[in-house]
């Protein structure tokens, strides 16, 4: 049975896959599984630059993909919840199994 609030979170979970849809912005949340890691830290790793880091951040953040902790001058993120990582491990799987030919 389709309802107003059902559709509401479909539509939200279309536009959770369309936000990770975006290279990079997956490649920074899959950066930010293993545990809190810096924007610089992370500019570094994916070879982007820190305000194109900051852009998919804030994006991310919006979406509760990901969340912030500071330590004096510097932020740190890290997955939001088991939820997240949970899913993209899952995936990252999925996409590892072996394709057989005819399925």
């Amino acid at each position: 049975m389709h309802t107003p609030e059902h559709d509401s979170h479909i539509t939200e979970l279309a536009d959770l896959f369309r936000l990770l849809g975006d290279t990079s912005r997956l490649r920074v949340v899959l950066a930010c599984l293993a545990g809190p890691i810096a924007v610089g830290d992370i500019a570094q790793r994916l070879g982007l630059s820190p305000s194109l880091v900051s852009h998919h951040l804030r994006l991310l953040r919006a979406a509760r993909v990901v969340k912030a902790d500071r330590h004096g001058k510097q932020v740190f993120y890290v997955a939001a919840d088991r939820h997240i990582s949970d899913m993209l491990g899952d995936m990252l799987e999925h996409i590892a199994e072996p394709h057989p030919e005819n399925d």
